[in-house]
């Protein structure tokens, strides 16, 4: 349990820290995706889903764009949102990583390692 409450600290306190680069990031993928709908002449809720099933590299493919304009800022979107799952991944990453090494002991530590040699 206390690795849990360790983990849930840490990783709050370094979403927040990277809170403004996760919210440009978040608010780029929105205005991309706003362009796009205004090319594709969607309507701005189907360009918001889009746009994010794009970042998050899902493309359930019901919605595409056929422009080539689009299509060049579809990469753009998902690139950008690659970044924005990455930075999610590494923090949890570290959070957890932190938190299981702040809480085990040397000797279980020395332990494990013996059993993989």
């Amino acid at each position: 349990m206390e690795v849990t409450i360790t983990f849930a600290k840490l990783f709050f306190w370094i979403i927040y820290l990277t809170a403004p680069l996760l919210l440009f990031l978040g608010f780029l993928i929105i205005v991309l995706g706003q362009v796009v709908t205004r090319i594709e002449k969607w309507k701005m809720f189907d360009g918001l889903y889009w746009s994010f099933i794009t970042a998050t590299t899902v493309g359930y493919g019901d919605t595409r764009p056929l422009k080539k304009v689009s299509k060049a800022l579809s990469v753009l979107i998902a690139l950008v949102g690659l970044m924005f799952t990455g930075i999610i991944i590494s923090v949890t990453l570290y959070a957890t990583s932190a938190s299981v090494e702040k809480h085990l002991d040397e000797r279980v530590i020395e332990k494990i390692k013996n059993n993989f040699d």
